[in-house]
């Protein structure tokens, strides 16, 4: 479950929004208010803000929003008393306090609003409050069972996880064994493969990198692994000579039928391979004779 909050002083239409008959709007909690429309509310949290002229945003607005899964589950009871125990958690008891559900998406979420100038006419201290927020949502998740924020964003951790290694192993099949000649064949290969390679160009039209969207997910090649920067990359296809020699002397390549220039760092990174390809062929050739 995820918590918001912060402080607004646009009450009436905030509280027009919450009680919206159109999103199915339902109040499953309300604290020392007897109105029965928004405008009726907002006159109520009037009537004690006006007994602190210094504070604007005198209001607290929140939004609740347990995980999809979780939600389909919650009755409007269970939304009740995760408002309730997050009241407590804020140390917001004893303010008038409302809160709606609502039901026009598959996400159920409720938003909560508290009137921040108590009956004393003491303002509410709101430092971090959007913090304290998702801390005390968080601990509300715990006490009843329901997915926490880090549960949530370990799930998701574990996805990217996934998918970085399916990524990789693409990558390892098309460069081993169906050994691209360029960088055009790579992006072919590696979309026959599910893999749609997305070349970084700037605004210099210079060739920056490459971008790796598979099953919805859009990583830097250094985000996938570091051996798939688009240097390393390149160190591992098998461009042809003369192609390799205008990178090294224009600092520019064919790609996807444009003509992009290449960083320097690139054009030497292939000068040094054409180097040791050179080496090597010249210690074959001494051996043989």
């Amino acid at each position: 479950m995820i918590g918001m909050g912060k402080s607004i002083s646009h009450t009436g239409a905030s509280m027009g929004y919450g009680w919206d008959a159109e999103k199915e709007a339902k109040v499953v909690y309300r604290e020392h208010l007897a109105g029965d429309n928004p405008k009726e509310i907002t006159q109520e949290f009037s009537i004690i803000q006006a007994q602190n002229h210094r504070c604007k945003k005198n209001t607290l607005s929140f939004v609740l929003s347990p995980t999809i899964e979780d939600g389909r589950d919650l009755k409007d009871k269970q939304l009740a008393e995760i408002t309730l125990r997050f009241v407590k958690e804020m140390k917001l008891q004893e303010r008038q306090a409302i809160a709606f559900v609502h039901h026009d998406k598959v996400h159920i979420h409720i938003h909560l609003y508290v009137n921040r100038i108590g009956f004393d006419g003491k303002a509410y201290k709101d430092n971090y409050v959007g913090k304290r927020s998702q801390q005390a949502a968080e601990k509300v998740a715990q006490q009843m069972g329901l997915t926490t924020v880090r549960e949530v964003q370990q799930e998701k951790l574990n996805e990217v996880k996934n998918i970085r290694e399916e990524i990789k192993q693409i990558h390892e099949t098309v460069i081993s064994e169906m050994k691209p000649k360029d960088f055009d064949q790579y992006l072919k290969y590696m979309k026959q493969n599910k893999v749609e390679v997305i070349p970084s160009i700037n605004k210099s039209n210079q060739l920056q990198g490459f971008r790796f969207e598979y099953k919805g997910h859009n990583l830097k090649g250094s985000e996938v692994h570091r051996s798939m920067s688009m240097g390393r990359i390149a160190q591992r296809i098998e461009f042809d000579k003369a192609v390799t020699q205008r990178i090294v002397k224009e600092n520019t390549l064919d790609l996807l039928g444009k003509t992009v220039s290449v960083a320097p760092n690139l054009a030497v990174t292939l000068a040094k391979k054409v180097i040791k390809i050179s080496i090597k062929k010249t210690i074959g050739l001494g051996m043989e004779l």
